[in-house]
């Protein structure tokens, strides 16, 4: 907690989005013809292939865990909200920006703080395909975290 401060910014490493992980993610956890099919996807409402909301955020969670964040302690969310202006395609590249919005210590339990991040998640094209503003606990450096 001591080595954050509001207005801090931290950028991701890349990853690129392939048709296969759209398919395969949807299989198992959002199984809707615009995430399985490339035909039938054609004539939905995204008019090809778009990876799942949720492929997006846990896409999202893998690089804020591996490159985009370093939070003591893990990043342990608390709530907030998630939306998705554009759909992630294959073939994305996707990288992570975030900025600390508020940092707050605990009134009550000196050994943490809450604070307010938002991340947006950009493709290659600057295209904001998500846009999450998390709640999330953080440590102080005295804590056992």
């Amino acid at each position: 907690m001591e080595d954050i401060v509001v207005g801090q910014q931290f950028r991701s490493a890349s990853i690129q989005v392939t048709a296969e992980e759209i398919k395969r993610f949807a299989q198992q956890f959002d199984p809707q013809p615009f995430h399985l099919d490339e035909i039938a996807a054609k004539s939905t409402f995204f008019g090809g292939l778009a990876a799942s909301g949720w492929h997006t955020a846990a896409l999202t969670m893998r690089l804020l865990v591996e490159s985009g964040m370093p939070l003591a302690g893990g990043i342990i969310g608390a709530g907030g909200d998630i939306s998705w202006p554009q759909a992630t395609r294959p073939a994305d590249v996707l990288h992570v920006e975030s900025e600390i919005i508020t940092l707050a210590p605990s009134r009550s339990r000196p050994d943490r703080g809450m604070l307010q991040v938002r991340s947006q998640t950009i493709n290659q094209s600057g295209e904001v395909v998500q846009i999450l503003n998390a709640k999330l606990m953080v440590w102080s450096k005295s804590s056992k975290a």
